[in-house]
């Protein structure tokens, strides 16, 4: 998979998360992903259709999306429901968006789908199509999320 496909992704999940949830995000180091075992405790997946067909997912420890939602509407978040499934798959769609543009000024135009949000501990994500998982660990000081990109 071609780098220039994944960068966006990386600054647009910097850029979102620093922007909407006031947080102190740090990329790791990027890693082939074999397994399709989520990350975290909440996943948002949305496909992607254009000069490549793939799927995007943002996984979220719960510690990590109830800060970032406490922090986006002002009060405290205590457990995983539907607000909370609500904000990961508009955070899913703002981070698409946002690399969607980058990629676009490339050259390279995607449409996106509508977000899937699956919540559950030792959930599964289930990419739409066959190639790479890359796989982008993030930590804040509330703990980790994990996005992957996969494109044909």
């Amino acid at each position: 998979m071609d780098v220039k496909l994944v960068n966006p992704f990386i600054n647009a999940t910097i850029n979102v998360l620093e922007t909407m949830a006031f947080m102190n995000v740090n990329a790791g180091k990027p890693y082939l992903k074999m397994d399709s075992m989520a990350v975290g405790d909440v996943s948002g997946l949305l496909g992607l259709t254009g000069i490549a067909n793939g799927t995007i997912a943002v996984t979220f420890e719960e510690k990590c999306i109830l800060t970032i939602v406490s922090n986006m509407f002002g009060e405290t978040m205590s457990e995983l429901n539907d607000e909370i499934g609500d904000a990961v798959g508009e955070l899913t769609n703002m981070i698409s968006g946002q690399a969607r543009r980058e990629l676009e000024g490339m050259g390279k135009v995607f449409k996106a789908a509508i977000p899937s949000v699956i919540t559950g501990k030792n959930h599964s994500i289930v990419h739409y199509s066959e190639g790479p998982k890359i796989a982008i660990p993030f930590n804040t000081d509330d703990g980790d999320f994990t996005i992957e990109v996969c494109f044909e």
